[in-house]
């Protein structure tokens, strides 16, 4: 029997979507040269994916595609090889960008955004798994607001779980919605052959707007933070108080300049403690890891109101 209207419409729309964004999908090849013990130079090359974000040439993909490379080339599925430089990066959200001379007529893949996601919503990734270049895999996000760790031992937040079939060279690709638009970078799978296995995970285009200009600008992420060093959670826990002991404030930092006061050790050898942190921006804070969350919604240079 003949496929419904339904089938044949999701089919085209798999078919446009590739035809339309896989030419602004890179795949990117790595080369990095590290010394053995016997002062040996050993070459290692690896590949990934990434999406062209801009007419100048900027190139979204992972941090850990491109970590440690001394040369970096770039192919759109044809002969034609661009070398590309690395223009900044951020192991804490597995982010970076890369820049090669742009080609006249290229095609940029633009960005959607996050926050109107679904569970169920149609989703495509294009990429380049284990080095097979230009595949398309196509699926759902199976959940969202999942939280993975960076290679750094930082939550990513807000990630996107999809069943699209990731695999290793995917790493740094785009996941599109069904209009073409990047909602997500796929970067990580949950396997334990390292091969799909069904879950895939993307950081959220709302985390990559976010940073992107930051890294294109600077080079790195400039976090914002309260000029103050904090006693660990454990110690305060131990003296039974809720909320951030404030252990020194910054010379010439914000806190300073609001007035808050660190702890000190009095003359007799006792520490007396200055100011307790229990809220940033309205948003209760009684751990150091939930005043990281807090500052992540926030940039460098904004006020806010600390209780």
């Amino acid at each position: 029997s003949r496929p419904g209207p339904a089938a044949v419409s999701d089919e085209q729309n798999s078919i446009e979507v590739y035809k339309a964004i896989s030419p602004g999908v890179a795949f990117i090849s790595t080369t990095s040269v590290q010394q053995d013990w016997f002062g040996n130079e050993q070459e290692g090359k690896g590949n990934g994916s990434g999406s062209v974000i801009d007419a100048a040439g900027h190139i979204v993909t992972n941090f850990h595609v491109i970590e440690g490379a001394q040369k970096l080339t770039v192919s759109f599925g044809g002969d034609k090889v661009y070398p590309a430089s690395v223009v900044g990066g951020d192991p804490d959200t597995d982010l970076a960008v890369i820049k090669i001379d742009p080609p006249a007529g290229m095609t940029v893949v633009q960005l959607g955004d996050s926050d109107k996601l679904a569970v169920g919503q149609k989703v495509l990734a294009i990429g380049n798994p284990f080095g097979l270049d230009q595949t398309l895999t196509t699926g759902v996000i199976s959940a969202l607001g999942r939280e993975i760790e960076s290679a750094t031992q930082i939550p990513i937040r807000d990630v996107i779980q999809t069943d699209a079939a990731i695999n290793p060279g995917n790493s740094g690709g785009p996941l599109l919605d069904s209009g073409g638009r990047l909602i997500g970078v796929n970067t990580q799978i949950v396997s334990p052959s390292g091969a799909y296995a069904g879950i895939g995970f993307a950081v959220p285009v709302d985390t990559v707007n976010r940073i992107v200009p930051e890294l294109i600008k600077h080079g790195k992420l400039i976090r914002p933070g309260l000029g103050v060093s904090l006693v660990p959670d454990a110690m305060a826990r131990r003296w039974g108080i809720k909320g951030l002991i404030i252990g020194k404030v910054s010379r010439g930092g914000a806190a300073e300049r609001a007035g808050l006061k660190g702890a000190r050790e009095t003359a007799s050898g006792r520490i007396e403690l200055g100011d307790i942190v229990v809220a940033v921006a309205g948003k209760p804070v009684t751990s150091i890891d939930a005043l990281m969350d807090v500052l992540e919604d926030h940039k460098f240079g904004d006020q806010v109101e600390v209780d």
